[in-house]
């Protein structure tokens, strides 16, 4: 059972893989709006996902962190248009404060890699 980390510093990784699964570190956007924020983070979600094998109809589990949850119901718009049809993850949402006072959204994101 390998385990391989990819974009690492000291303190974290972009993501790993192990076995047919790939981890996402939480990711977040530049912006100043909610929804310039999350289309940044969902942009990034896909480079990543993509880079490590895997995709948006192949993500398992998505768990999604708000600064406010009056935020809820226009990141909802966003994420539905954004995941495909049929392929939508198990999901959490909830109000944390961030690490830096601009960030909205932050999503961690856990897939399989395409077979």
């Amino acid at each position: 059972m390998t385990v391989e980390r990819f974009h690492t510093t000291a303190r974290s990784s972009k993501y790993v893989k192990h076995n047919d699964t790939v981890y996402l570190s939480g990711q977040v956007g530049d912006g100043e709006s909610l929804a310039e924020q999350t289309h940044d983070c969902l942009s990034r979600i896909d480079s990543l996902l993509n880079e490590a094998g895997s995709s948006r109809e192949h993500i398992l589990q998505a768990v999604i962190w708000l600064s406010d949850m009056s935020y809820f119901a226009e990141f909802n718009e966003i994420w539905n248009a954004w995941v495909p049809e049929g392929y939508a993850p198990a999901r959490a949402c909830g109000e944390v404060k961030m690490a830096r006072e601009i960030l909205k959204v932050e999503i961690i994101i856990t897939a399989a890699l395409k077979a």
